[in-house]
């Protein structure tokens, strides 16, 4: 069983019912065999993005509070990175948000692909060998 980190892109795709994504789809259906693992930012910003997406009337305040729940009782692991040089020199080489750096970072420390729909952060995670496919 080989974990992954997950990126808030992928997980608020699992809980936005107008997102259909084949790489979030995929995550999604190996958490059957495998575990997931994320920063505990991935909870923060999984929580704006459900709540943006109630005021912008794509889901109901009852469906945000579900999908909440349900991502608690996920195969989903909170770890933080490790070491914070790890994470700034990625986010300088790779011209990444510190946000973003966060899941690199983890990735590159447990050496586990990277998760991500996000297309700049996808690359980074690519250019360290930590594909996810």
């Amino acid at each position: 069983m080989t974990d992954f980190v997950t990126d808030a892109s992928i997980v608020c795709a699992w809980f936005l019912p107008d997102e259909n994504n084949r790489l979030a789809q995929t995550a999604f259906a190996r958490l059957e065999t495998q575990n997931a693992i994320a920063p505990a930012l991935l909870l923060y910003e999984v929580r704006n993005t459900l709540l943006i997406a109630e005021r912008r009337h794509r889901i109901a305040a009852t469906y945000l509070e579900k999908s909440l729940s349900r991502l608690r009782r996920l195969k989903l692991t909170i770890v933080e990175p490790e070491d914070d040089l790890v994470l700034l020199n990625l986010a300088r080489n790779y011209q990444l948000s510190g946000y973003d750096a966060t899941y690199l970072a983890l990735a590159v420390q447990k050496r586990l692909p990277l998760a991500t729909i996000d297309k700049k952060l996808a690359a980074a995670a690519a250019r360290e060998q930590l594909t996810f496919n």
